[in-house]
């Protein structure tokens, strides 16, 4: 999903600090849940119009989580060895199969419930 050089900056910027040591899968994969639930904080108990004031206001804050999860799915996906861009290809397949255009336009009902 980055770009081979920001990838490999990043996986340099580890190895350097030698945290290779502290990211084992489950430990990247808290890191992940938990900046995931950082990028949520902003928005807790938003309304729709202040989610929208709330992005233009906290954009700088709101990217930065982003990239704490970009970088940490970064790892966990070199650490795994897995392709995120064939990963993606793969899910966007399995899910054309679960969400046919005919019957999920424009709804929010999971794929069992067509």
């Amino acid at each position: 999903m980055l770009k081979n050089s920001l990838r490999d900056e990043l996986l340099e910027f580890r190895r350097v600090r030698d945290w290779e040591q502290f990211h084992n899968p489950r430990n990247l994969a808290t890191a992940l849940s938990v900046e995931a639930a950082e990028l949520l904080e902003p928005f807790r108990w938003a309304s729709e119009d202040q989610a929208r004031d709330i992005v233009r206001e906290r954009r700088a804050e709101i990217a930065d989580e982003m990239a704490d999860i970009a970088i940490l799915l970064t790892y966990l996906a070199h650490d795994l060895a897995i392709d995120m861009d064939a990963a993606v290809a793969l899910k966007i397949r399995a899910n054309a199969e679960k969400y046919p255009v005919d019957k999920a336009r424009g709804s929010n009902k999971k794929y069992s419930e067509f």
